[in-house]
Order: C-alpha cells, then sequence, then structure tokens
C-alpha cells in the first residue's frame, strides 16, 4: 500500500533534518582542514575559508605515511585470517554439530565481552614470552583471537539458512569435510565474507588501546600515530583534520566500492521459503 503524499514528505524532511545533523562533523572537519591556522578560532569554525590551503594534507601525509603503511600490514592479514577461521568456525557449528558444541559456542560469544584492559597485563606478558611484543605479528594474532568470536557468530547465522540437503547431495558425490567447505559453503559464502570482512577491518584499523600498548613508533598504526598529531602544548587544528579525514579514507573507500554486498550480505536469510 503506498505511503500517503503529506506523510511521505514529512519522512523525508525528517530523514533531510537527521542526514544535515549527521553530516555537520564531517563538513567542519573539511572546512578547518583547508584554513591556516589564524583562521581556526571557535567563533569561526563554521566559515569556508578565505583561500584554500592544502599544506595541513601535506604535512599530516608526510607524517602519517609509515603508520598507514602499518595499518595495512595490519589490518589486510588479520581481516583475512579471522574472516577464513570465522567461516570455518561457523561451518562447524551449525553444520557438523557435536557434544559440547552449543556450549563452546557460548563460552567463545563470552570472550567478546571481556575488557580489552582487564587482560591487558597479562596480554603484553605472554607476547614478550612468544617474542611477539612490539610487531606487527603480534598485533595480528591478538586482532584475530578477539575477532573470532563476531566473525563465528556472524557465519554461523549465515549458515544456518543454507539446506542440509545441499550438503547431503555433496556427501552423496564423494565429499568429505573440507570438500563440502570448498565447493559448497565457500561459494555461498561470498556475502558473508564481504559483511565479515568489513566488519573486521573497520574494528581492526579504528582499534586503539592494543596498537598504543603493544606497539612503539616504529610499528605503531596510523590511529595512534594520528593522536601524536596533536601535540604537548599546542594542537594544530588543520593538520589535525586533514589527518583524521585520510586515515579514514580506507574505511570510507572498503564501505564505498562494497556497500552493496554489505547490504545484500546482512540481508541473506532474512527472508526463507
Amino acid at each position: 500500500m503506498a505511503m500517503p503524499r503529506t506523510k511521505r514528505l514529512v519522512l523525508y524532511f525528517t530523514l533531510a533534518v537527521l542526514a544535515a545533523v549527521f553530516l555537520v562533523p564531517i563538513y567542519v572537519m573539511l572546512v578547518t582542514s583547508v584554513k591556516s591556522v589564524d583562521e581556526i578560532t571557535l567563533d569561526q569554525m563554521w566559515k569556508l575559508p578565505s583561500r584554500l590551503n592544502f599544506s595541513a594534507y601535506h604535512e599530516a601525509y608526510d607524517k602519517l605515511i609509515p603508520n598507514l603503511a602499518n595499518s595495512f600490514y595490519l589490518a589486510v592479514p588479520a581481516t583475512l585470517l579471522s574472516s577464513l577461521l570465522g567461516s570455518m568456525n561457523g561451518y562447524v557449528l551449525s553444520k557438523w554439530k557435536f557434544r559440547g558444541s552449543d556450549t563452546l559456542f557460548a563460552l567463545m560469544l563470552f570472550g567478546m565481552f571481556i575488557p580489552y584492559q582487564s587482560i591487558l597485563i597479562p596480554l603484553i606478558q605472554f607476547l614478550q614470552k612468544v617474542q611477539l611484543y612490539n610487531s606487527i605479528p603480534g598485533l595480528i594474532l591478538i586482532h584475530v583471537i578477539y575477532g573470532l568470536p563476531i566473525c563465528t557468530l556472524m557465519f554461523r547465522n549465515f549458515y544456518a539458512g543454507i539446506p542440509n540437503e545441499l550438503l547431503e547431495a555433496a556427501q552423496i558425490d564423494g565429499n568429505g569435510f573440507m570438500g563440502i567447505y570448498r565447493r559448497v559453503i565457500f561459494p555461498l559464502s561470498i556475502t558473508g565474507f564481504v559483511v565479515v570482512g568489513i566488519w573486521q577491518f573497520t574494528s581492526v584499523w579504528n582499534e586503539f588501546l592494543f596498537a598504543v600498548s603493544l606497539t612503539s613508533q616504529k610499528h605503531q598504526p596510523i590511529m595512534v600515530a594520528l593522536q601524536n598529531l596533536s601535540g604537548s602544548q599546542i594542537v594544530q587544528w588543520n593538520v589535525q583534520m586533514a589527518g583524521a579525514l585520510l586515515a579514514a579514507l580506507p574505511t570510507l573507500a572498503v564501505y564505498i566500492f562494497l556497500g552493496k554486498f554489505f547490504i545484500r550480505g546482512l540481508l541473506s536469510g532474512s527472508i526463507k521459503g
């Protein structure tokens, strides 16, 4: 049934207002990043600059580029590994249930609610013993472990909608555990991998506590370097805002190019025949 024209106009107006409110911080960031330091004051933060000044972007880029590479070295492997392991966990826990599997799954989910701060000291001691402290591989290991519960949950729910008859047919054709996963489950999981990958990549890219606690300046990801841009006494807000926009570009690009697959993956399994 079509929505009345008046209600539709009210709905669109409300959505436009909410979108404008949501975009206000982005507008302030963009405007501030192209201003000179002299123009940045609280009473003039809404005003456009008298002239465009991109020197803040050059300065932010020069300071952040080493840490930007560190973030890619961290986020890409951590995302791929946690997504693949989460997919296999979800496959086992949804289609190959065994005695105690539900208890194991509940214990895995419990790990999602353990605060990072509570395990920080033993985590540092563990990484020191295995000689992974202050290294990108150590951060990858931590993010893979902490990402497994949510990745497993998302894949388990995704695979629950796959008919068991497909697995039975694959078994009749002579496929075993890994054969079914490789020939049946994995090809059907592309949208699931997109959803989990976007979620995990964004989480790893934006994480700060582990990055600042477990690495030194040489191996720190971009979010720690962005914090260091603020300085100790005088804050160059134009450089800070330019750096924040540069740091957000990779995750923004992921959502722009994979957004339609993200929505499709979220809706997968919501309608069952």
